[in-house]
Formats: structure tokens, sequence, C-alpha cells
């Protein structure tokens, strides 16, 4: 995918309003031009209780404006990602939520999944980033098989919005 401008990243969201939602989402300067890391998507919220996240799908931005709760578990709780499969210790996963698009989404009707707080799923993949305890666990899958299974994860999440 190519490189996104701020008006194709506000344009791409499918649960937003052109003149509520989309305007008021925040955009981050510094990796704006660079959303795709190894394939796979990330822009993270600028409010703490809101993510964006934008993907390529069938060849053009999708972006999704998802709410949610930040955790507060006791120490030992675990949670893993629905996309990557990382599991993080306290606050790392949040269920997040997204209102669908067109009149479902109107009504009031939503869909959730379990996500990386921060949505760097791709720097959890390719060890650039390590959760919390410093532990991911081993897979015989390679890396392309992993960004392929993530992939795939997201692209059902987007289908249900």
């Amino acid at each position: 995918m190519r490189s996104l401008t701020e008006q194709d990243i506000r344009g791409s969201f499918v649960d937003c309003s052109k003149g509520g939602g989309q305007a008021s989402v925040r955009t981050p300067r510094s990796r704006g031009a660079g959303l795709e890391r190894a394939g796979l998507p990330g822009l993270a919220g600028g409010r703490p209780d809101r993510s964006y996240l934008v993907a390529a799908s069938e060849g053009r931005p999708v972006g999704v404006a998802m709410r949610f709760q930040p955790a507060r578990r006791g120490f030992l709780h675990r949670s893993m990602c629905s996309l990557c499969l990382t599991t993080h210790p306290r606050g790392g996963v949040s269920l997040m939520t997204a209102c669908r698009a067109g009149a479902a989404g109107r009504e009031g009707n939503s869909v959730g999944a379990y996500l990386c707080t921060d949505l760097a799923c791709s720097l959890y993949l390719r060890g650039k980033k390590v959760p919390e305890t410093g532990l991911r666990f081993e897979e015989a899958l390679t890396l392309e098989e992993q960004i392929a299974r993530t992939l795939n994860n997201l692209h059902a999440f987007l289908d249900k919005v």
C-alpha cells in the first residue's frame, strides 16, 4: 500500500460520519506516512479511551475507530490479542469495540475484539517490541505465516465491521 496522507486516513474510516467522527480523528504526525510495517496496519489513538486502526483491504485503506476501557486486572492476569496472538499481562490487551458501518451502526450495533492496546501487533511479531514480561511464545510457524494469520484475523474483524 502506498504512503497515506492525512486526508486518505480520515476518508478511510467506514464507521465514522464525515462531519463528526472523521474530523475528530487524531492522526500521528510522525507515523502518518509509514502506517504499513511489514504488511501490517497500525495507527494508535490520540485519546486514552480510543484507538484507530487503518489497514489495506482490497487495495484501499479501511479505517475503524474503536473505543476501549483500559483493563484494571490483577498482576497475574494475562490476555491474548486475537490478531497476533501475543499475550500481555495487565492492560496490554483490551476489548476494543467499533460501531458497525452503515445502517447497523446507526442503530447502535457494534463489534468487539481483544487487541493489543497499543496496536503494535506487527512489532511484536517481528520482535521489534516485546510485551511487558519480555516473553513471546515460540511458534513453529515462520514469520511470513504468522503475518498471514494476523492479516486473516484482521480482515475477519474488518469484515464484521
